[in-house]
Parts: structure tokens; C-alpha cells; sequence
């Protein structure tokens, strides 16, 4: 009897410990997309990343707790996120207009799942 209470007592700790993942680092989930203003691709744009946000936390970048820099394509991607809220804003310069672009989304996260997650900019 007293085997069994262990056993029980263990799947329980287990269970709750498993599921109690929070947004950030140390997952197999990941999301990638273009940053873009009217279909033209941001090279080189900076993406900020919130955890646990699902509205604009400002432009301050001081408040986001990581960054990737996209590629010369516009091309970005986060990797190794846990499942989740996340804020996505991308800040660059459209050579197309000669002026600096920002804006941001919200994307929720699927355990082990990449999501694609364009972001819009505008001037």
C-alpha cells in the first residue's frame, strides 16, 4: 500500500512539474517569418521578442527580452521557445521609401511546433 501512495505521489509531482512551463527559452518550439512593409522584405530588420505578451509592449526594446537581426532576405527565426504567448516587433529601414519601419504582433506557440509569423511594419 505504502508502494503504491509513492508511486502515486511521484506520477503526481511528475505531471505537475511537466506541465508548468513558461514562455521563453529551453523548448522545441520556434517561429519564423518575414518582417515586411506592403509586401517589400526588411533586410536585415531587428525582431524583439516579449514572453508571456500577447499586446504591444512599446518601443522601448529595453523591455524585450531577446532579439534575432533577419537576414538580407527579410528572413527571421526563433528557435528553442517553450510553448506560449509571445510579442514579436520587428524595427528596420525600407530602402524602397528611405525610412525607418517598426511594428509588431502577437503569436501563440504550440508545444513542438514551428508557427510562421509575418511581421508587419509601417513608417
Amino acid at each position: 500500500m505504502k508502494n503504491l501512495f509513492n508511486i502515486t505521489l511521484l506520477c503526481f509531482c511528475i505531471l505537475v512539474f511537466s506541465s508548468c512551463t513558461k514562455e521563453g527559452p529551453g523548448g522545441k518550439s520556434a517561429v519564423n517569418g518575414y518582417v515586411s512593409h506592403h509586401n517589400h522584405k526588411i533586410a536585415n530588420a531587428v525582431v524583439y521578442i516579449k514572453y508571456d505578451a500577447t499586446e504591444f509592449p512599446g518601443a522601448d526594446v529595453s523591455v524585450y527580452d531577446a532579439s534575432v537581426t533577419a537576414d538580407a532576405t527579410g528572413y527571421y527565426l526563433i528557435k528553442d521557445l517553450e510553448k506560449g504567448n509571445y510579442y514579436l516587433y520587428g524595427a528596420g529601414y525600407d530602402n524602397a521609401i528611405l525610412e525607418n519601419v517598426v511594428g509588431g504582433i502577437g503569436v501563440k506557440l504550440k508545444r513542438n511546433k514551428t508557427t510562421t509569423t509575418d511581421i508587419p511594419v509601417t513608417e
